[in-house]
């Protein structure tokens, strides 16, 4: 059914998928305003994930572990730019591949693979719990973080099942250079012209709150918010939203925590008013 949003201006944040998100969107109707929380880079020095993959190939981890869609990308790409890449998924494929939710299966599949397994919640603590159910003893896990989260905890449960863990963080934010365009959503949203903001990760939700507290927007944002409909990917970022004071008004049916469900949830909870008209 398209045109479920004809009219609707939704607010997105996401920046992995921001092309996919607001295709999907606009296939929908919906005017879409984009505004990503980071720009996005390769890790500053390349050496230690060039040697993380060399590791990889050399001798493959009997477990890996991906963070996220994102990392699994950039890895490929370095390895593609080394003349690698063949090699890796090769050893990629002689792995137990544990993915912490549907994006890092997603990103697998684009290169002919499957995670064995998949964590019910798309959560640090999601991975934990579910390794916590399999014998690690003795085996080498290779695990795929991303930026701006202290993975210290996960770590020690993984060591404390008697792995040994080899780490690689492929890539790197750079919060700064959204700065201008975060503000001007959240003028855009306190300003009534925003139907709804959709957060797709919780990494936004706190990079919202610190952007607008440092230049002085927090009571800007809220009451911003307050007049917006907030839709939830899932129950990571609903978890943050109610940690930090904020609501979630939209969330996808039956545990479908993908953008689709999301999209088809706001537009079910939009359909009962009318779209604002941009001013």
């Amino acid at each position: 059914m398209a045109d479920r949003l004809n009219g609707y201006r939704i607010l997105i944040l996401e920046t992995r998928e921001e092309a996919q998100f607001s295709r999907l969107l606009a296939e929908q109707g919906a005017q879409v305003l984009q505004c990503p929380m980071f720009v996005i880079h390769d890790a500053p020095d390349p050496a230690p994930v060039d040697a993380w993959l060399r590791r990889c190939i050399a001798r493959p981890f009997d477990d890996v572990v991906l963070m996220t869609g994102e990392g699994l990308r950039r890895l490929l790409a370095l390895a593609g730019r080394l003349g690698i890449d063949r090699d890796v998924v090769a050893a990629l494929g002689k792995a137990r591949i544990v993915a912490r939710g549907p994006k890092p299966g997603k990103a697998l599949r684009e290169v002919g693979l499957t995670p064995a397994l998949t964590t019910e919640t798309p959560t640090s603590e999601g991975v934990a719990t579910l390794l916590a159910g399999l014998d690690l003893q003795g085996h080498r896990v290779g695990l795929q973080l991303y930026p701006d989260k202290d993975h210290a905890e996960l770590i020690a449960a993984i060591t404390a099942l008697g792995a040994d863990v080899d780490t690689v963080l492929p890539y790197a934010y750079d919060p700064q250079a959204a700065e201008t365009n975060i503000l001007t959503a959240i003028d855009e949203m306190a300003e009534g012209r925003v139907d709804a903001i959709a957060l797709t990760n919780s990494n936004q939700v706190r990079r919202l709150l610190d952007a607008a507290r440092a230049h002085g927007y927090d009571d800007r944002l809220r009451a911003a918010l307050g007049r917006t409909k907030i839709a939830s990917v899932g129950p990571a970022v609903s978890d943050e939203l109610t940690a930090l004071g904020l609501r979630t008004d939209i969330y996808p049916a039956n545990d479908a925590f993908f953008m689709k469900p999301l999209i088809s949830a706001m537009a079910s909870a939009l359909a009962a008013t009318p779209p604002r008209a941009p001013a």
